[in-house]
């Protein structure tokens, strides 16, 4: 893993390595044997120990598979959802226009009594 982490920013091998370890506690509240979690995400023993680890060479896909196990895929499912992209809601903001024209409507002209 030490190579796999050198070519990964250090933002992105703390996030995984928090990652793993939470997952690993998840695990050990929940009283899961790693065998047993192993099996039921569809992975081998060795795969959960290297996502447990943090190992940024593990495919998402047993990421998640762990996560559903444990009962906790909402959460990844939300990571990138829009509701939380702060800097991506600002940059919408910046461009937002300054005034809205309805498009296909004629001027209609005001019939003022007297005329």
């Amino acid at each position: 893993m030490k190579n796999e982490a050198r070519s990964h920013p250090i933002p992105v091998v703390r996030a995984l390595r928090k990652l793993g370890r939470d997952i690993r506690d998840a695990r050990r509240r929940r009283r899961i044997p790693s065998a047993l979690l192993a099996e039921r995400a569809g992975i081998g023993r060795m795969t959960l120990f290297r996502i447990e680890k943090g190992d940024p060479s593990v495919f998402v896909g047993g990421y998640a598979g762990v996560l559903f196990s444990l009962g906790m895929i909402d959460r990844l499912a939300d990571i990138a959802d829009a509701r939380f992209d702060s800097i991506g809601l600002e940059i919408d903001e910046e461009h937002l226009p300054q005034r809205i024209h309805l498009r296909g409507r004629t001027k209609k002209t005001r019939n003022t009594p007297g005329d």
